[in-house]
């Protein structure tokens, strides 16, 4: 035993010796600050002069019992002291912790596993799935490997874009008729609270099945109980397969509602750098500036109007120009944005309303009247408008949906003036009549997206005045079964249509005798 117990010193004295011989003094330096005040989400701290602005620095609390870090952001940059948001829980941090600069800017995980997830604007899951973490790390790179992207990112210049020609069919028929979506356009979605404008943006991501397309919802400052619920909708619409869902809820502090947003869209620009289209969705941007406001104002920062702070549109301008249709020899992918913003008893002309309406390339606007009269989607045709046009629809759909806004921005003005009771000439009568049955084409249950095919079906039945001996209260009826009857008696028309994008004189000929068929067999439907 002697003997083995001195072979094994000797062993480790010659193991010392080498570890001396080859010692190499590294010296190692890091750029420390310190905690001067901290409260409500905000730090300000001394010491870290040459930091940048958005980097990333890390709390080193003296406590042992805290193993995790918890980050910050460098917001403000003043002479002698630097303002921090902090992003998470800051009840561990104390004045007089160690700050390190960590030397990179705000980055979030982007890649194909995010797809199906809840996760929140840091890349961490929600959802209970388990860790979304990198797998693979080859040189190559996989469809699987998490890259990571920085939040905030330079808009595509002019030279890099192309103008928008491809449509976002959302399935609503109000929308895509009158008000269309085209791939890399960002079409507000406008009114006032409980108006329908997260059932929209819903719809429209359910619709996108088998369309190549991308989705992501942002959720910012909702209730967990609503988004849970979104969440399975989504999943039983089969529409989460190619959903990811960003949530920064009611309860989380307003640094992660503040990044939500710019981390959403990093994550879509994964896809769009890929030459995928993506639809993103950020629910709401009201919540989202009123966040910014907190943080500025804890920081110190100058108020303007209603408290927000100079920079508030900048806040929505540098997000929503990152939505964009890029150019073939850059990819031709394409982030087509859906901002939300939330309505004060419908006052448009509100600092942040305007603001946005001014990025955007048009607005959906949900009237409450509307609403409460039954007709939804409650979209008013006249306030509503998209700035792209019929650039974004097929060639089928500009031919029977031209007139169709014209017509139903009329009938709303004639709806009003026929109140007085005053004698009507027959041209008045007919157009309130056909406004009438618009009106009943345009209302749709929630989670029930119409085909870009029936739908032409439908307003060609309706421009042609095919419908216009249906009373009012059966025309639902009606279109639900011309519908199913084309599907069946008709599936060569709707294929012909799917496929050319165009109606031909002989196909309209066709439709025309399609849809006198099917009502040569519904006269308990038809006024004689």
């Amino acid at each position: 035993m002697e003997k083995s117990n001195g072979t094994g010193k000797d062993y480790i004295i010659d193991q010392l010796k080498k570890q001396i011989e080859n010692f190499e003094a590294k010296v190692q330096t890091e750029k420390i600050g310190t905690v001067l005040e901290v409260g409500d989400g905000v730090a300000k701290i001394s010491g870290l002069a040459d930091i940048m602005a958005s980097e990333m620095v890390e709390f080193l609390p003296a406590e042992t019992f805290v193993k995790e870090s918890t980050y910050g952001v460098a917001l403000n940059l003043e002479e002698g002291q630097i303002g921090v948001m902090i992003l998470g829980s800051f009840e561990n941090i104390k004045e007089g912790d160690t700050v390190r600069a960590t030397g990179k800017i705000l980055s979030v995980p982007v890649g194909e596993k995010l797809i199906g997830r809840v996760i929140n604007p840091l890349g961490e899951a929600l959802d209970g799935k388990g860790k979304i973490s990198a797998q693979g790390g080859s040189a190559s790179g996989g469809e699987n490997e998490i890259k990571f992207y920085p939040v905030e990112k330079i808009a595509p210049g002019v030279i890099a874009r192309k103008s928008v020609n491809m449509p976002v069919q959302t399935g609503i028929k109000a929308i895509d008729a009158i008000i269309p979506i085209g791939r890399g356009q960002r079409e507000l979605i406008i009114g006032d609270r409980q108006t329908g404008k997260t059932a929209i943006a819903i719809d429209a991501i359910i619709n996108q099945k088998g369309q190549n397309m991308k989705c992501i919802y942002v959720a910012i400052g909702q209730k967990e109980s609503k988004v849970a619920g979104i969440v399975a909708k989504l999943e039983q619409a089969g529409a989460l397969a190619y959903t990811a869902v960003v949530l920064a809820g009611a309860s989380d502090p307003a640094s992660l509602l503040y990044v939500a947003p710019y981390a959403g869209c990093a994550m879509a620009e994964y896809f769009l750098d890929k030459g995928e289209d993506v639809l993103i969705v950020y629910d709401d941007l009201s919540k989202h500036a009123v966040a910014y406001r907190e943080i500025s104002l804890l920081l110190r920062r100058p108020p303007g109007r209603e408290a927000y702070p100079g920079d508030v549109f900048y806040l929505h301008s540098r997000l929503l120009e990152r939505a964009c249709k890029l150019s073939p020899e850059r990819g031709g992918g394409s982030i087509t944005a859906l901002p939300i913003i939330e309505t004060q008893s419908g006052d448009m002309s509100a600092y942040i309303p305007t603001n946005v309406i001014s990025i955007t390339d048009g607005q959906i606007y949900l009237m409450p009247e509307l609403f409460y009269q039954g007709i939804r989607p409650a979209v008013d045709a006249g306030l509503s408008v998209s700035r792209v046009g019929s650039n974004a629809q097929i060639k089928a759909m500009k031919k029977v949906a031209g007139k169709m806004k014209l017509e139903a921005a009329q009938f709303r003005e004639l709806a009003a003036f026929a109140q007085f009771g005053s004698e009507l000439d027959e041209d008045t009568k007919a157009k309130l009549e056909r406004g009438k049955r618009l009106q009943e084409i345009f209302k749709q249950d929630q989670y029930a997206p119409v085909s870009v095919v029936n739908q032409v079906l439908v307003f060609f039945a309706l421009i042609n005045g095919l419908i216009d001996d249906v009373p009012v209260n059966k025309v639902s009826d009606f279109e639900s079964g011309l519908c199913k009857y084309a599907a069946v008696s008709g599936s060569g028309i709707l294929k012909e249509i799917a496929e050319k994008k165009d109606l031909s004189d002989k196909l309209e000929t066709e439709i025309k005798n399609l849809i006198n068929d099917y009502k040569s067999g519904l006269n308990y439907l038809i006024k004689r």
